[in-house]
């Protein structure tokens, strides 16, 4: 198994099978009478995936949430989903192998939790929209992990030096290093690599496969206002990168680092910006030992968004621009 390649030899007891998704946006737009289904339904395809392709865990890389707070209809409605989908009675495969206390800010992981009754393990991130506000810094994804249906990992309290700590997990051979790094401002996050104030702790023996879950512009935006790719330390094997809608799911290598970066996107259009036009997916990894593979899955549950470009002054003379309430001409051109 590689980026791209497959041996029908591997042991399937050796291989990890982990759905990946990023920026999901539960409760967008929740109240239009037209598109106010579609964050929840395309979550549930996503979630629908993940049984049907017996996965071990799945991994979110942020923005599970619209907005920090949601209402408590997109809490139940979640809550709701992931009680369908992620709760059984299937044996977990996964050995967790490292220190909780400093993977998870007070808690286990739910697996291993004797009140829950988990078959299929969810890891996330925050994002930028559901990120920890108010009084006592919770977000909506504490609240999940209070009640045991989500792995929050990857949240920050000192954000004058980022430490991660790595959920280590095996299963037969396979043994994989997960770091999270939750949504930061552009600005502050930049701040600290250049500080050299962001350390990822590498396990003590060798053979792991280590992957980072983050949440930050990718584009460049600005010397202030994006992650540069460069800046993150090239021990990594996979970078799975949230917050940017388009999705370039498909594995792409940095060429100075060696590394792969999956790019999701989003479930759902949440702007009228070109690259939201694009097909939504969420992806199978599978992972042995130093190799993976990642195949990903178009999701058929999403509303088309078509996205074009139109160039009015090919129109002025049809459409009578110079004269006339120019605004509604467009609009009912349009």
């Amino acid at each position: 198994m590689s980026a791209g390649t497959q041996s029908s030899a591997i042991d399937p007891d050796d291989t990890m099978k982990i759905l990946i998704a990023s920026d999901v946006h539960l409760g967008y737009n929740e109240k239009d009478v037209i598109r106010g289904e579609d964050s929840f339904i395309a979550f549930e395809e996503v979630l629908q995936h993940a049984l049907e392709n017996d996965v071990d865990a799945v991994i979110l890389g942020g923005d599970l949430f619209h907005i920090a707070n949601p209402s408590t209809n997109t809490l139940n409605r979640c809550t709701r989903l992931l009680k369908t989908y992620m709760l059984g009675d299937k044996p977990i495969k996964l050995e967790f192998l490292s220190d909780q206390n400093e993977n998870f800010l007070e808690s286990t992981v739910n697996y291993e939790d004797p009140n829950m009754n988990i078959a299929i393990p969810v890891f996330s991130i925050h994002g930028n929209h559901d990120d920890p506000s108010g009084f006592g810094r919770i977000s909506s994804l504490d609240l999940l992990s209070t009640n045991g249906y989500v792995n929050y990992f990857g949240k920050w309290t000192d954000l004058t030096k980022i430490n991660i700590s790595p959920i280590l997990l095996k299963k037969g051979e396979t043994k994989l290093a997960l770091y999270g790094l939750s949504y930061i401002s552009d600005a502050r996050l930049a701040r600290l690599f250049n500080e050299a104030k962001v350390f990822l702790e590498k396990p003590e023996d060798a053979g792991w496969f280590n992957i980072m879950v983050l949440h930050q512009n990718r584009a460049d935006r600005g010397p202030k206002n994006y992650l540069p790719e460069k800046s993150l330390p090239g021990f990594l094997d996979l970078v799975i990168w949230g917050h940017e809608h388009d999705c370039r799911i498909i594995p792409e290598e940095n060429p100075a680092k060696k590394f792969y970066v999956s790019q999701p996107g989003s479930t759902v259009a949440t702007s009228l910006a070109e690259g939201e036009s694009i097909d939504k997916c969420c992806g199978i990894l599978s992972i042995h030992k130093s190799l993976f593979r990642l195949d990903p899955i178009k999701l058929q549950t999403v509303r088309p968004f078509v996205f074009e470009t139109v160039n009015l002054v090919e129109f002025a003379d049809e459409l009578q621009l110079d004269e006339g309430d120019v605004q509604q001409k467009v609009q009912n051109f349009a």
